[in-house]
């Protein structure tokens, strides 16, 4: 009997083992393969200062795209692709469109700020009535600001840095501004935000979600934000394995904070390992709704 037993204990032990390993194994292979696994995530957004005849405009936003070792042309075209067939009213390019790797020596910082351009070769292909807007972030401030505004502006890319611009459809407007990067530069609200009349619409786009803290004390309806890639690693109960500066307190989707609300984009590339685990790339298209119409 006691023998029988042990014979069980083993066998028990080298079934769980082979389970635990084929788990393991299985997760590694998800990561490796939810990078491809791009999610359309369809987001209605309340404005009380949305004009009713802008009720329905659409606004699709791509972010943290990090062309280069883990982001190809082709991928990155599949994802166009996917953005034009939601036939947005408008683009929302929210930054990080290159990687600046940690350890490069500032010399070297050019050569990774060039892979904007066949970056924003496949970006002109983006179809949208009222254009594109863009902002950077932090990796493409990090490498060369110049180059890559140059090379978006070049390419029908309107890219805002402390300012706001109106947007105007169906005799209406609304106001969308963009903030320069909060980790590598200053963002001015009251620049950007100088122009807009009293009492209309502002959406706002800016790299790091955690700065909407700020943006709290302007007359803000709506912010926009990536940075964080969702974790781009989140476990189960646990959740993000690591967040970066600027993007622990709203790391991923929507939050509403008093009047203000604000929605985080895990974004569609990747930095440090090519794995995403539990947090797939995300196109984000926004129908706004104007709460004057809906009466909320």
């Amino acid at each position: 009997m006691i023998w029988s037993n042990e014979i069980s204990r083993r066998t028990f032990f080298k079934a769980a083992t082979g389970l635990a390993g084929g788990a393991v194994l299985g997760s590694f292979g998800l990561a490796l393969h939810e990078p491809h696994e791009l999610q359309v995530e369809h987001v209605e957004i309340h404005l009380s200062r949305l004009p009713p005849a802008l009720d329905g405009f659409r606004v699709a936003q791509l972010s943290d795209i990090h062309f280069g070792e883990y982001m190809g042309a082709d991928y990155l075209r599949k994802i166009v692709a996917a953005a034009n067939a939601q036939k947005p009213d408008l683009v929302l390019l929210t930054g990080d469109y290159v990687t600046a790797p940690s350890y490069s020596h500032r010399r070297e910082h050019n050569q990774y700020a060039l892979q904007i351009w066949p970056c924003v070769e496949v970006l002109t292909n983006l179809q949208a009535r009222c254009g594109r807007l863009a902002i950077l972030g932090n990796h493409d401030c990090h490498t060369n600001p110049a180059i890559i505004s140059e090379a978006l502006r070049e390419k029908g890319n309107a890219v805002l840095r402390n300012q706001a611009i109106p947007i105007e459809a169906n005799g209406a407007r609304v106001w969308f501004a963009g903030l320069a990067d909060v980790l590598s530069q200053y963002p001015d609200p009251e620049a950007a935000f100088r122009p807009v009349p009293p009492g209309e619409c502002i959406v706002t786009a800016v790299h790091e979600p955690d700065y909407a803290d700020e943006l709290r004390k302007y007359p803000v309806d709506f912010v926009v934000s990536g940075h964080s890639h969702g974790g781009q690693v989140r476990l189960p109960g646990v959740g993000a394995v690591y967040l970066p500066r600027g993007a622990r307190k709203y790391p991923m989707g929507y939050y509403r904070l008093g009047d203000l609300q604000l929605y985080t984009n895990r974004g569609v590339g990747m930095i440090g390992l090519p794995v995403r685990f539990l947090c797939p790339p995300e196109l984000t298209v926004f129908t706004l709704r104007s709460s004057t119409q809906h009466g909320t």
